[in-house]
């Protein structure tokens, strides 16, 4: 799969374990640390990537100014090793849901999925 990690969650941990997994990886940090939610947003769209992030304000982004949806992990107050398992999760039992697009928030007791189509 591809991912696309905003700034708040680009650990060196998650990126490690996604690449090690054999994911295409790339980090906000490596394209452009300041740039803004819908750019984020737009060039996951682009390239055909997973967004994961903390950040709630790119399901407001979608409803709100009518970007065009994708598939977004929203990971809620997790350490990175909560992060790492969460994906984990995500990846063992719920590939289906990372392929088509969806808003995906997870938290330490639940994974709620909202499927945009």
């Amino acid at each position: 799969m591809r991912f696309l990690l905003d700034v708040c969650v680009s650990s060196r941990s998650l990126i490690a374990f996604l690449t090690d997994q054999g994911h295409d990886v790339l980090s906000a940090v490596e394209v452009d640390p300041l740039a803004s939610d819908e750019n984020l947003l737009l060039l996951a769209q682009q390239e055909g990537r997973i967004l994961i992030t903390e950040d709630k304000d790119f399901g407001r982004l979608i409803f709100l100014r009518k970007l065009p949806p994708g598939t977004i992990v929203r990971l809620v107050e997790m350490t990175v090793e909560g992060q790492i398992k969460a994906i984990t999760e995500l990846l063992d039992q719920h590939p289906d849901a990372l392929a088509s697009p969806a808003l995906i928030t997870v938290t330490a007791k639940r994974i709620r999925i909202h499927r945009w189509i």
